[in-house]
């Protein structure tokens, strides 16, 4: 049994997932019932990932901010830059797909009770009240915009503290850091529960009647994965950008892809940045916030299914009305996390762009709560792993400006 462990251990962690992966689909299919407890496998790693991430992002961006040095550089700027223009190009992407491949909807209820933000004020209102939120309640509540104002805030502060505070920052780090990293190598028995949980609860035949329009949808993030994404990297570092791409959507993706949240993925990712060498200053940083602003994913469920719906109803669009939609795809997806319900949600305050009432656009909301079971995973593991790569991709761009060489493993 011991060598057994040992050789289980010496398997890279995505080998071990795909293990996972095959065994959840192999019980689902063969013995549901007896297998129903596989289930709890899931929600307690789901649950864990959750638990531990708020506070690796809160003590990880407190101690990098605390004893960053005065001139020295990092990423920021860039990786916001490259964020936003990404999340901008997917909702362009998403339009012009529609375009090509008009999707009409057999419009359904179902989703009484929700009840989305009035406009784009109340989206940036909520992100900024989400800044100033009560840290105790921000870390409670995974707000990771208000863990990480409060993280930056008490890091500057900290700047002039004794080295002795420093440095129990950087043990508490360095400890939350290693509990990451036993909850991350219980990936492949989580996974394992997920699908399970996924085929039994939901399966694929309730998709059936919404093939083209998860055919748009899963289309345009495939597209922007691996055509968008490299493009931008390929133009920012001059290097073949696909074994980063794919690197990302390997170790990043997959795990996004069945944990359905990118909160519970920051662990994941920050376990990636390390693996990659990358300045902890700054992916400590850049991964929690893209966490909360980079959602290209959003920003194409949110074009897509508005487009739908305009379809639906036979209403004309011109070229700068939909330019004008991508801009506020864009937008609102950037502002998503602070909004209960998430990209979905954000549909109707797209949708009374073309005059479409509430009641409609909410049936809209339905129907994207009924493909949510891939639609989600999709859009969640196009974000997350974009976070990696973007942040990887600004380092890079330094290294090459700074004349050093850009090494990049598959």
């Amino acid at each position: 049994m011991k060598s057994l462990i040992q050789k289980w251990n010496q398997l890279s962690l995505v080998k071990r997932i795909v293990v996972g992966i095959v065994i959840g689909v192999l019980l689902a299919l063969t013995i549901p019932d007896a297998a129903k407890g596989v289930t709890i496998f899931g929600s307690l790693f789901v649950g864990a990932l959750k638990a531990v991430a708020p506070f690796l992002v809160f003590f990880l961006v407190m101690h990098a901010i605390s004893k960053h040095r005065s001139g020295k550089q990092t990423n920021m700027k860039s990786i916001i830059i490259l964020y936003v223009v990404s999340t901008f190009l997917a909702g362009l992407v998403a339009v012009v797909a529609s375009f090509i491949f008009p999707v009409r909807l057999s419009l359904v209820t179902g989703a009484e009770g929700l009840t989305p933000p009035d406009g784009i004020v109340e989206v940036l209102q909520t992100l900024l009240f989400n800044i100033i939120d009560n840290p105790v309640h921000a870390l409670l509540n995974a707000n990771y915009i208000g863990i990480l104002t409060w993280a930056v805030l008490l890091g500057i502060v900290l700047k002039n503290a004794p080295d002795t505070t420093k440095t129990m920052l950087a043990n508490f780090s360095d400890a939350i850091s290693q509990i990451v990293k036993w909850v991350i190598n219980l990936a492949p028995i989580g996974i394992m529960g997920l699908v399970f949980e996924a085929i039994v609860s939901n399966g694929l035949s309730a998709l059936l009647d919404y093939g083209k329009l998860l055919f748009v949808l899963i289309g345009c993030m495939v597209f922007i994965a691996l055509v968008i994404n490299p493009i931008i990297v390929f133009i920012t570092i001059r290097k073949n950008p696909y074994p980063l791409v794919f690197k990302c959507l390997r170790e990043s993706g997959i795990t996004a892809f069945f944990t359905r949240s990118s909160a519970a993925n920051i662990p994941v990712n920050m376990r990636l940045c390390d693996k990659l060498d990358l300045d902890k200053d700054t992916y400590s940083v850049s991964i929690p916030l893209g966490a909360t602003i980079n959602m290209a994913g959003a920003a194409v469920t949110i074009s897509v299914l508005t487009l739908a719906a305009v379809n639906t109803l036979g209403i004309p669009v011109d070229i700068g009305t939909a330019l004008i939609l991508c801009t506020l795809a864009a937008i609102s997806a950037c502002g998503a996390s602070g909004v209960a319900g998430g990209s979905l949600l954000l549909i109707p305050l797209a949708s009374s762009l073309f005059g479409i009432p509430n009641e409609i656009a909410m049936q809209v909301v339905a129907v994207g709560f009924i493909i949510g079971v891939l639609q989600d995973s999709c859009e969640t593991a196009l974000n997350s792993s974009s976070d990696v790569l973007y942040t990887a991709t600004a380092e890079y761009a330094k290294l090459r400006k700074e004349g050093k060489e850009i090494s990049i493993n598959s």
